[in-house]
């Protein structure tokens, strides 16, 4: 995978270095150094590909000779602690290939270092480590001084600060992650960690416990000191920012605990003092969410950030869950069946019912089917019928393999995710209100990376239709968004298997879908499909035999060895082969230089692809047979009949394709597998490896790692189904997926849900006259008083909620049913303009009207727990979404209804509006006082204690608004130990204010 690495260093006479011997070293070449008159060779060091002087406009030539360009620099350097250069080192993604590297280091060295004046000398090497994994990296040595065409200048002190620096960490880790894109590769890299992308952390070498020990033996050695001293400065920086901890631990889990969070912190500290410093930063961290306990009784926590994007996401799929722009009519589905048909493929049960659901007319279409049940069969014919319908239809997947199987098995044009956010980034391939997106395996798509797309085609008018199981590969990173919609919204599924051709393996396969993976393995045990030897290693033996037997009894079959690791791969893949060249069925061995080292291949091998190659029309993942080979030069025929052919030293990433990891193998099918089962293995894992076969499948395991079946039973049904942060907030659909964690509901946030009940329900009553159920009419109010509040809705300042609902909500819940909504929206809003209209006219409410407004209420709250109360502020706070909602255009007023829902639940907005509503209150108090308004300031002031006294009965919120003191006019100081809500009162700038805050403390 891409990893992140950049450093700089300055080289100095100070530590007895010369520039000339640098630059000598890292370009492989023989320099001679003038001012020590001797000779620097390094020619025969290996691995350099790429060496070259780059300058900036108006050098002298003569420094594109690097002899004499670093000569002149040491003469022009006097000091004997002179300062040389600077190097700069970075990594290079191992996902491109050389020329992709080189042209990827010259476009950033050019536009960072050159551009600014700086003289580079660029050297690319492409290592190859111990694990033969390539290591490819640059370095580039950099002038100090300003230059022209006389040569060298004064020094240039603005390229030593430090924010430069971090200014190219981030521009770095841009510039790979766009090339990165744009190439389609399936890897990202983030300057701020090597452990966790999303944090503003440099990358720590893991230290040994041998290091550790020569450490307290005291001959600690240079890579301790460098360790040190990094997490000394991490630790640093996280207590000075400690979003940045949130951020990385969230990255890959959108909950956590406080003992996850003590690791993180351990790991990027120097020292006990530092650690619990910076221990205290993160837990008082206003971006740090408390939501609860689970199962063991640990309190899991999220981050500010992560809530919002939930949010974010959950706005977008509502929109698009009420549109219906996007009806496929029915001749158009007619034609598109009749010609499947025709090609043999009957669309029935199941099948048809998703191919209905995908063309119909909503913005957004959920599709869950099990492994095997012809997804993309089905999705094919609706392909057919939406693009009859004048619809453009654009596949996306989260894996180059996955888009490639995607357009491979139902025509649907696709590409990876990263690559059309890459594009639209661009301003290229925007999706338009004429677009169907099809995301397939989206439940391996992470949150924050499902909330971007679905957010882009919410906007976009766009239709997207999710394809994928919940209960296969969990997300790379953090999030179960594709789960949380389906229960959020619904779907249908598709539970007919249809790859496994035996009716036992079918149902084998449904119990893997739900869970029972004992019992799916006891079936392929109970028709000897279960092979246990005595050691990982026999097993592995045994797996390979049997797959060579196989092999040459039905050599026309597909088939596939699947595992959980790396290493294991590459040791099954040279097993195999050793089977493969003791049968003759390999050609002469050639020795191939590999991405991941050297390779031996010969025509007859299996081959697997390692990374997107759009030219080549490969991904990663695509497998093939080697037809013809040579060193510099592969031909392949790839398993959906493509002849691809390419030299190595323009693409090196592939590598034996006989095993594979699961990883890998969502996604697909083959006609017999084969499985070694490892104890890092749980029940997702095991569902897709036991789950991609149409004839048989072999599961295989030693005794050392699984002592008997008992354990291999419980280690492959593991759950680590991953989490959202919602699923501590809502209660029903997920209550069963939280209980199957040992969850118990966020009690912290249901008691926020609760509490709203004894929020200040009328504290501005007597500034809503004008609303429907309320007993005076505009006109009563003094026109004064009127006009000061104008533009302030001092109703949402507070969140409300209703104690009966929420009673009702824990005995009888409602799930958010998406269809109906914008009508009971609409009817409520007609219902409230009916009685404006009444009242504008200066006749109260007629008695069948408010029958009209309590049925409505009763509707939508029937449909949305809490819709009634998050409407009405969403009506206070913009009287013109109850026309458009009563014209039959809710679409708005349901955005800002769902905002508002938001708002009710999240302490950290309503503190936001809590301190907007306080500071304009404050401003028109002073005001009123300058116009010698006395009335109305003490009315004014009246409300503002009305707000401080409400905080009495909203602990949390005053919790997180004691971090904005200064933003209420408050002065931290000793004396403020009575309370937010008793200070606030006390700080009100008139007499009268001190007598309310009096009257409070009474």
């Amino acid at each position: 995978m891409a990893i992140y690495h950049f450093s700089v260093q300055v080289i100095g006479r100070a530590s007895g270095r010369s520039a000339v011997a640098a630059a000598a070293y890292r370009a492989a070449e023989r320099l001679h150094d003038e001012r020590l008159d001797r000779d620097h060779d390094f020619t025969n060091k290996s691995g350099v590909v790429h060496s070259e002087i780059l300058l900036p406009e108006g050098a002298p030539e003569r420094f594109a000779d690097r002899e004499k360009l670093w000569n002149e620099v040491e003469a022009t350097e006097k000091r004997k602690d002179a300062q040389l250069a600077r190097e700069v080192e970075f990594a290079i993604p191992r996902e491109m290939n050389q020329a992709q590297g080189i042209e990827l280091a010259q476009d950033f060295v050019r536009a960072e270092f050159v551009a600014s004046g700086m003289i580079a000398d660029l050297n690319v090497h492409w290592d190859v480590g111990a694990d033969g994994q390539a290591k490819p990296h640059a370095h580039v040595m950099l002038t100090m001084r300003e230059v022209d065409e006389d040569g060298f200048g004064a020094k240039e002190r603005d390229w030593n600060r430090t924010e430069l620096v971090e200014q190219w960490r981030e521009r770095w880790a841009d510039h790979v992650n766009e090339r990165l894109a744009a190439l389609d590769i399936d890897a990202r890299i983030d300057h701020r960690s090597l452990e966790a992308q999303g944090i503003e952390l440099e990358p720590q070498d893991k230290i040994g416990s041998a290091a550790q020990r020569m450490g307290e033996r005291g001959l600690e050695s240079e890579r301790i000191e460098d360790h040190r001293a990094i997490a000394q400065r991490n630790g640093e920086r996280i207590i000075a920012e400690p979003r940045v901890a949130l951020d990385a631990i969230t990255h890959q889990q959108a909950t956590f605990t406080r003992r996850d969070m003590a690791m993180f912190v351990h790991r990027h500290t120097d020292g006990k003092d530092q650690f619990d410093r910076a221990m205290s930063a993160v837990r008082a961290s206003p971006d740090l969410v408390e939501l609860g306990k689970d199962g063991r009784g640990d309190d899991r926590f999220t981050s500010r950030e992560m809530i919002e994007t939930e949010q974010r996401l959950q706005r977008a799929t509502e929109l698009m869950a009420e549109r219906e722009w996007h009806r496929v009519n029915e001749k158009d589905r007619a034609a598109a069946l009749a010609r499947a048909e025709g090609r043999g493929l009957l669309l029935t049960g199941e099948q048809r019912a998703a191919f209905e659901h995908v063309t119909d007319g909503r913005g957004l279409s959920v599709v869950v089917g099990y492994a095997g049940t012809g997804k993309s069969a089905m999705l094919g014919v609706a392909r057919e019928a939406c693009e009859r319908a004048g619809y453009e239809v654009r596949g996306a997947a989260l894996s180059g393999i996955a888009a490639e199987g995607l357009e491979n098995s139902s025509g649907i044009a696709s590409r990876t995710i990263a690559g059309l956010e890459h594009q639209w980034g661009q301003g290229r391939e925007l999706l338009t209100a004429r677009d169907v997106l099809v995301i397939d395996e989206a439940g391996m798509v992470g949150t924050r990376q499902m909330e971007r797309v679905l957010s882009h085609a919410a906007d976009a008018g766009a239709k997207v239709v999710l394809i994928g199981d919940p209960q296969q590969l969990q997300a790379i990173e953090a999030g179960a968004a594709f789960r949380a919609i389906n229960e959020r919204h619904g779907g249908v599924e598709i539970t007919e298997i249809r790859r496994q051709r035996e009716g036992w393996q079918q149902d084998a396969t449904r119990h893997l879908a739900t869970g029972r993976t004992g019992e799916a393995i006891r079936a392929y045990a109970d028709h000897g499909m279960v092979y246990q030897a005595e050691t990982r290693e026999a097993a592995r033996s045994e797996l390979v035999e049997r797959w060579d037997r196989e092999r040459i009894a039905a050599p026309q079959q597909t088939r596939i060895i699947l595992t959980h690791t790396n290493d294991e791969v590459r040791e099954l893949n040279e097993a195999a082969r050793e089977r493969m060249r003791a049968s003759h069925a390999l050609g002469d061995d050639v020795l191939v230089k590999a991405e991941r080292g050297a390779r031996v291949f010969a025509s007859g091998d299996r081959i697997m692809f390692l990374k997107n190659e759009r030219d080549l029309q490969v991904k990663n993942g695509t497998l093939g047979t080697i037809e013809k080979v040579s060193p510099e030069h592969i031909a392949v025929r790839t398993d959906d009949g493509r002849s691809v052919a390419f030299d190595t030293k323009h693409y090196a990433h592939v590598d034996h394709g006989y095993a594979a990891t699961v990883h890998k193998a969502q996604g697909m099918s083959v006609d017999r597998s084969h499985m070694l089962a490892t104890p890092g293995m749980d029940r997702h894992g095991a569902y897709v490896g036991m789950s991609r076969h149409r004839d048989g499948m072999g599961l295989h395991y030693g005794r050392d790692d699984f002592k008997d079946e008992a354990r291999l039973f419980r280690t492959l049904s593991r759950e680590r189904a991953k989490d959202m942060a919602s699923d501590y907030e809502r209660r029903e659909p997920v209550q069963a997926f939280a209980e199957r964690r040992g969850i118990s509901f966020g009690e912290r946030i249901a008691e926020i849900a609760r509490a709203g009940a004894e929020k200040a329900r009328g504290i501005f009553d007597g500034l809503r006259l004008s609303l429907p159920g309320q007993d005076r009419a505009p006109s009563a109010m003094p026109e004064r008083q009127r006009g000061m509040f104008d533009g302030i809705d001092l109703g949402r300042f507070v969140s409300q909620s209703d104690p009966a609902r929420e009673r009702q909500r824990e005995h009888d819940p409602q799930p958010l049913r998406a269809g109906g909504l914008r009508g009971a929206v609409e009817r409520y809003a007609r219902a409230w303009q009916a009685i404006e209209q009444t009242r504008a006219q200066g006749i109260d409410a007629m008695p069948h009207q408010r029958e009209a407004l309590d049925r409505a209420r009763e509707a939508l709250d029937a449909i949305r727990t809490e819709g009634s109360t998050d409407l009405n502020s969403a009506f206070r706070g913009g009287p013109e979404l109850i026309r458009e909602a009563a014209e039959g255009r809710g679409q708005d007023a349901m955005r800002a209804m769902q905002s508002e829902a938001e708002i009710r639940i999240d302490p950290f907005q309503r503190a936001d509006r809590f301190v907007e509503g306080w500071q304009q209150l404050r401003q028109q108090h002073e005001e009123l006082v300058r116009d010698g308004d006395f009335r109305g300031a003490k009315t004014t002031a009246q409300h503002m204690a009305d707000m401080a006294k409400s905080l009495e009965r909203d602990a949390q919120l005053e919790s997180v608004l004691g971090l904005r003191s200064r933003e209420l006019g408050l002065e931290i100081g000793a004396d403020m130990g009575r309370g937010l809500s008793r200070d606030l009162a006390d700080s009100i700038p008139f007499d009268h204010g001190r007598d309310i805050s009096r009257g409070m403390e009474r």
